[in-house]
């Protein structure tokens, strides 16, 4: 197998100027070595993974990664910019890049070298060595490991490096002694400048002070109690982790979506607070690699836990009832003395985690200090993000049988029982029957999911049938969302009693299903089903008589919602009311969804037009995802705006919002109407009124554009704005774009 590392994947003047273009001159390298065998596929799973999380840490590090099918065999290729990169770390720009690769099925030894990688990027004195590395040569060893005129110009006098006989990367230090085994290469040491600091001189008649450095740390992770060294040490030298006679431990896990570097150096950073603040840390790393369970007696020994992690724990439950800290994983690598501080607090007061349920989905990566309306925003954008494929396939294939079969379709008799393959009209019937059932599940998803939000799992159950009961009684939407809401506080109550040992096993699968759903359903039937059904039906009479002015304030508040946050809550809560709208549609109805339509399009479409005419007013990432935003706005897809918010959000949605407001408007006083729930343009021969209806979409296009455009060109430029690239005179795009 080839070595992870060459002088050939090594770049020490990088000069790339945004993180996708040094992901690219790097891959690149990769590339020209045979161990990237699709360029473009490569970077596109890197971008993904990107998306899900920056990769950029403190202290001026940048570690783009990933698992691609495109990738033959684990590689690393390292890149040194003297200007500094954004990766989207808090203390600014990264000068060193690693860009980590591994195959779809990456084996555990190249991965454990991976990991022993990114606990040396916790090291300073190994990032210093790279940072005044002059040829590439010496860099790529260094990162391998098995450069001993490193070792030894970092090394104290009194430590021996190992001869050129012994495994690369294998450092020996003196204790007066016989020589002991600090670090491997193929293990997962501790930094090497570390290990190989000397012990204390010990006197004849006195033993030797206590210095977890100078002890072994050949520790597999994780495990109940450190493994002995390879060599015996002598009486005198102390055995790690006796230094108080009761110390506090925890125990912790480290994940994150990829599972190659964040997840190793959360634990190395976790490990290190651990020794500063005097405290025992054992940290199962849940990585690419697999992982191995910590001992139970050692976690049942355990003062505390905290959980790092991007993806969900594995066997979480392991941990119930221990004072708990639940974070994202760039926090565990941040600040983890801060959450070994409060995990001891809270062991302090006496708190504890849940008796026997995992953390909802939604609820993974909250910081302690979400209050309720947080919360309550994450649990109804889960039920709202596993409603939306619904919507799209059984709404397109619904707008496609009317494009079809016309208006008459939903009167077809049920293609069970007739179906004539030779005319259309049966194709048609066909296609609204299946979107029809598929729309059928809109209203149970959204409940079962928030619920599921929630509660997690056992929240599915009473949240459908909360979901399906508001479907029975034409509660529409909105008791879809009440009953979801419903279903999760009840199974969450029910939770929190405490049930005996022998009963435990039964209750998810037997006793909150059961219990939850007779709740949820009496409820929904007898108590606050009615009332709901009755507000549906009174909003849906309203919007079935809209017509003039009413119609057009409507169309300016659903456009202001819709482009308010790009995709966030109030795009998500227009969006939902116009989609709900179509399971029993009318006039009213169909005009709501064009003007949803309509508005959440101009965003992404308005900032790429401004990128086009006035480049020189954003920087070069924001023109290439001007190019970008053509498409996701052409396809509704409103996020598209996000990078340009995101960047300057003070300008950037006024302008959104006042371009939307504008084609809302229109496209309700046109009259314009719309059966798919998506599509963009894609759709136009599903609207009514077409013509004018792309017509609205340019108008509140060009009031967001020129509004951008105005608002950035009276910015007056701050001290740290880069200089404006030379643009020509005309146009104003950049002549380097």
């Amino acid at each position: 197998m080839s070595e992870l590392i060459t002088a050939e994947l090594v770049d020490l003047d990088l000069s790339a100027e945004t993180k996708e273009a040094a992901a690219r001159s790097l891959a690149e390298r990769m590339a020209a070595s045979g161990r990237v065998t699709d360029l473009e596929g490569f970077l596109a799973d890197i971008a993904a993974r990107e998306a899900q999380m920056p990769t950029g840490l403190d202290g001026g590090i940048g570690i783009p990664h990933c698992r691609s099918e495109h990738v033959t065999e684990p590689t690393l290729a390292f890149g040194r910019s003297a200007a500094g990169i954004d990766f989207g770390a808090p203390d600014g720009p990264a000068d060193l890049i690693f860009l980590i690769a591994a195959p779809a099925g990456g084996d555990a030894d190249h991965l454990s070298i991976l990991s022993t990688l990114a606990r040396h990027l916790m090291d300073e004195t190994f990032t210093g060595a790279l940072r005044s590395a002059t040829a590439p040569e010496r860099t790529a060893a260094l990162i391998r490991g098995d450069e001993p005129e490193a070792a030894e110009a970092d090394a104290e006098p009194g430590a021996v490096v190992a001869e050129s006989g012994a495994e690369p990367g294998v450092v020996v230090a003196e204790t007066g002694a016989e020589p002991v085994v600090v670090a491997e290469s193929g293990a997962e040491p501790e930094p090497s400048a570390r290990a190989a600091e000397p012990a204390e001189p010990a006197e004849p008649a006195e033993p030797a002070e206590p210095d977890r450095d100078a002890q072994p740390v050949a520790v597999p992770r994780p495990t109940a109690a450190p493994t002995p060294s390879t060599a015996t040490p002598t009486p005198s030298t102390p055995t790690p982790f006796t230094a108080t006679p009761t110390p506090f431990r925890i125990v912790a896990i480290t994940s994150c979506p990829t599972g190659i570097a964040h997840t190793y150096m959360a634990a190395e950073s976790l490990e290190k607070a651990g020794q500063a603040a005097g405290v025992e840390v054992f940290v199962e790393t849940q990585g690419s690699a697999g992982f191995q369970r910590l001992d139970p007696q050692l976690i049942a020994d355990a003062d505390g836990v905290i959980f790092a992690h991007d993806v969900e724990v594995r066997e979480k439950e392991r941990f119930a009832g221990k004072p708990t800290v639940d974070v994202g994983v760039k926090a565990g690598i941040n600040r983890p003395a801060e959450l070994i501080a409060e995990v001891r607090q809270k062991a302090a007061h006496g708190e504890t985690g849940a008796p026997a349920r995992a953390a909802a989905p939604m609820d993974k990566g909250a910081d302690t200090g979400d209050n309720f309306a947080t919360r309550l925003r994450k649990w109804l954008m889960t039920g709202v993000s596993y409603m939306v494929p619904f919507v799209a396939a059984g709404g397109l294939l619904i707008a496609l049988a009317f494009a079809i079969g016309g208006y008459t379709v939903n009167k077809a008799p049920s293609v069970a029982e007739h179906f004539l393959w030779t005319e259309s009209a049966s194709w048609a019937a066909l296609l609204f029957q299946i979107g029809s059932v598929a729309f059928g599940f809109l209203v149970p998803v959204l409940a079962g999911f928030i619920a599921y939000g929630m509660a997690d799992r056992p929240g599915l159950v009473p949240g459908f049938v909360g979901g399906a009961i508001a479907l029975t009684i034409n509660a529409g939407f909105l008791g879809g969302l009440i009953a979801g809401l419903l279903a999760g506080a009840v199974v969450m109550a029910i939770q929190r009693v405490r049930i005996p040992p022998v009963l435990r096993g039964i209750m998810p699968v037997v006793v909150i299903p059961l219990i939850s759903s007779g709740i949820v359903g009496f409820l929904m039937f007898l108590v606050i089903g009615k009332p709901i059904a009755a507000l549906q039906k009174g909003l849906t009479d309203w919007l079935s008589g809209l017509t003039g002015a009413n119609a057009i304030i409507l169309g300016v508040l659903l456009g202001l919602m819709m482009c308010f946050d790009l995709g966030g809550p109030l795009n998500k809560v227009a969006y939902a009311f116009a989609v709900g709208g179509l399971a029993n549609p009318n006039e009213g109805s169909l005009k709501v969804m064009a003007a949803v339509m309509a508005a959440g399009m101009v965003p992404p479409l308005a900032m790429a037009l401004a990128t086009t005419v006035r480049g020189r007013l954003f920087t070069k990432a924001e023109r290439e995802n001007g190019k970008a935003a053509w498409v996701l706005g052409a396809s509704f897809i409103t996020e598209g705006a996000i990078p340009f918010a995101a960047a300057d959000p003070l300008r950037v949605i006024p302008s959104a919002m006042a371009g939307g407001a504008v084609t809302g408007a229109l496209s309700m006083a046109f009259g314009c109407t719309l059966r798919a729930p998506h599509g963009g343009i894609f759709v136009v021969p599903l609207i009514g009124q077409p013509f004018l209806y792309l017509l609205a979409i340019a108008a509140g296009t060009g009031v967001s554009t020129a509004l951008v455009i105005l608002l950035k060109g009276l910015r007056k430029p701050s001290p740290s704005d880069p200089p404006p690239a030379p643009a020509d005179a005309e146009t104003g795009v950049p002549v380097a774009a």
